[in-house]
């Protein structure tokens, strides 16, 4: 079991690596600050406006062909798997930022080709954090990867967890920024 563990972080280790300085920043989200009532879903109980926040990215490596952006709660009371609130692949490699409200339903404020995937609400857009009332704030993790591949070969409707998997076996580094919200 050891060995399995420090092969994995081996296997892991040149991906971190190879990102020297690739960093991802928002002028709507500061690290480890909550997060603003605009990007706060607006169901559930939520009382926000649902807008997905802008997000900047700088320095991929040499050989990025194209850019996934996830956006994951891992405190959600979901038995471990956390909730997945927006999941974009085959972001084109040019790109360096999705505007602010680039999460709408339809997806066009995208860039050309990139491909929104379903995620734990049911919905394939941004779906802003809404915790359970009276949980300590939630992290929500942004996270931009920078891809060795073109496109992300996922079945149609395949799941935001196959989609990740799909995703981690074509990272060349990743970059994140956490922000927090509780209500």
């Amino acid at each position: 079991m050891t060995r399995n563990l420090l092969d994995f972080h081996i296997l892991l280790a040149p991906a971190e690596a190879a990102g020297g300085g690739f960093s991802l920043t928002s002028p709507d989200i500061a690290e480890g600050a909550t997060i603003d009532r605009k990007f706060v879903f607006d169901d559930f109980g939520g009382t926000g406006d649902n807008v997905s926040p802008q997000l900047n990215w700088s320095e991929p490596p040499a050989g990025t062909k194209s850019f996934a952006l996830f956006c994951h709660d891992p405190d959600a009371p979901t038995g471990g798997a956390g909730f997945w609130h927006w999941l974009v692949v085959d972001i084109p490699a040019s790109a360096r930022a999705l505007a602010q409200g680039a999460g709408a339903a339809g997806g066009a404020g995208l860039p050309a080709g990139a491909k929104p995937i379903r995620n734990d609400y049911g919905f394939s857009h941004w779906g802003g954090p809404c915790p359970p009332v009276g949980d300590p704030p939630h992290r929500y993790v942004f996270t931009v990867y920078a891809l060795s591949v073109e496109k992300v070969e996922a079945p149609e409707g395949a799941t935001a967890s196959l989609v990740g998997f799909i995703v981690n076996q074509n990272v060349l580094a990743k970059a994140s920024l956490t922000g927090l919200y509780g209500r």
